[in-house]
């Protein structure tokens, strides 16, 4: 009888609040569906994992290797060793044109996520009783982890729709209307997931201006998060720049940046921030913090690896780079043959983002009625074998669209847009 009543009493039980409330990532979601199809010998084609399909340069292989057999498998600085901080410090103060960095203004942590997550960490609290929380800026559609993370840390998401037609790019005076006295962040990400596009330096600079001018006067806590994850994968003709080099708000923007995308190395799970000035080294001494009482360091045998990675192999990045701009020029094209299908054209990453709303309310083939961009890629998986990941979880205008990888092969790009335009053909 105890036992059963101890049973009853468990079963009762509940997780916390904050957890309880989270989506599961759709992407991951659709990733692993298609593995499982995958693995169970169904020809699937899966355009669903930011991923790309490069293998890490082996000069960054095998200085982690080597580093391993030196006997470097100890505890570090929970931001990892200085010479391996400096070296990101010059690349953001040489590269990135950021003022006065140096490696004290570094944080290193397990990936962009893991960046985001102890940042948002930092940057919000609790909110009391009878206090208002404090907000994020975020246009939308946006990468699906930015409000969940924002959320946890007890913020409030203040979303600042775009479009198709606007390239999917906030304008100035949208940021402007959306700042209020409560704003603590803004979140810019440039090459953009799930969007493939990015903006302008003039864009950002115009931008920078508005949130210059609102710390200076009704939003004094604002501060940037500048997503610059894919900073390296542009091929439109649009130069990338860091809204961080700007003087104006240099000391009130937090880079984000990490290996994952540029160096093919997602596994490996690096992600770091920079943020020169006062603020920002007290900003860093909080990370520190933090992460202390969370993951500490990374292993100890990827600090060489991350320095011969920025150092040493700019030419397999290039590499990786032209093939994503062919990629892009093919997946462009093939997007426009389709129809009732509306894409701005990608310029960066290796996201495209087509509007397919036009088929909403059409049946496919195998019977199922198509209301939403859920709907569709579920239909398109089952019945034509491919995987795209639908944008309802992207926020905004998310919900007319599908995200499209094409971090794979041209051969696959063909293949996978071929059964998309006989799965909408189909639909009636």
């Amino acid at each position: 009888m105890k036992f059963e009543i101890a049973c009853r009493t468990l079963g009762s039980m509940d997780i916390s609040r904050r957890v309880a409330s989270l989506k599961p990532s759709v992407t991951i979601a659709f990733m692993n569906r298609a593995k499982t199809m995958k693995a169970a010998g169904k020809d699937v084609l899966s355009f669903a994992a930011g991923e790309p399909d490069f293998d890490t340069p082996q000069p960054i292989k095998d200085a982690a290797i080597k580093a391993m057999q030196a006997g470097q498998t100890k505890y570090m600085p929970t931001f990892g060793d200085p010479e391996t901080r400096s070296v990101l410090a010059k690349k953001l103060r040489e590269e990135n044109c950021i003022p006065g960095l140096t490696g004290d203004d570094i944080t290193i942590s397990s990936g962009g996520k893991h960046s985001l997550f102890n940042l948002c960490q930092c940057l919000f609290d609790d909110v009391k009783p009878g206090e208002q929380p404090m907000e994020a800026v975020i246009p939308v559609p946006a990468w699906v982890s930015y409000a969940p993370l924002v959320e946890l840390a007890g913020g409030k998401v203040v979303e600042v729709p775009t479009t198709v037609e606007t390239g999917f790019k906030a304008s100035a005076a949208q940021i402007k209307a959306a700042i209020t006295p409560r704003t603590r962040l803004l979140i810019l990400n440039s090459p953009s997931n799930p969007c493939g596009t990015m903006y302008s330096p003039d864009e950002l600079k115009a931008i920078g201006r508005v949130c210059a001018e609102a710390a200076a006067s009704i939003a004094p806590n604002l501060i940037i998060l500048s997503d610059e994850l894919y900073e390296k994968i542009t091929y439109g003709g649009i130069p990338h720049f860091s809204i961080g080099s700007m003087p104006e708000v240099a000391e009130r923007t937090i880079t984000m940046n990490g290996l994952s995308k540029a160096y093919g190395m997602t596994g490996w799970r690096i992600g770091y921030t920079g943020m020169p000035g006062a603020f920002g080294r007290k900003f860093t001494q909080a990370m520190s913090a933090y992460q202390g009482q969370q993951t500490t360091n990374l292993p100890a045998f990827l600090y060489p690896a991350i320095r011969t990675a920025i150092l040493e192999c700019g030419p397999q990045v290039e590499v990786m780079r032209q093939a994503f701009a062919k990629r892009a020029e093919l997946i462009n094209r093939l997007l426009g043959t389709l129809p009732g299908v509306t894409t701005a054209r990608a310029t960066g990453a290796f996201y495209a983002f087509p509007n397919v709303s036009a088929h909403f309310g059409k049946t496919s083939k195998g019977g199922r009625v198509i209301k939403s961009a859920m709907d569709m890629s579920e239909a398109l998986l089952e019945e034509n074998l491919v995987a795209f990941v639908p944008g309802e979880d992207f926020g905004g205008c998310g919900g007319q669209h599908v995200r499209i990888s094409f971090a794979c092969s041209e051969k696959q790009i063909e293949a996978g847009i071929g059964r998309f335009g006989e799965f909408l053909n189909g639909l009636r």
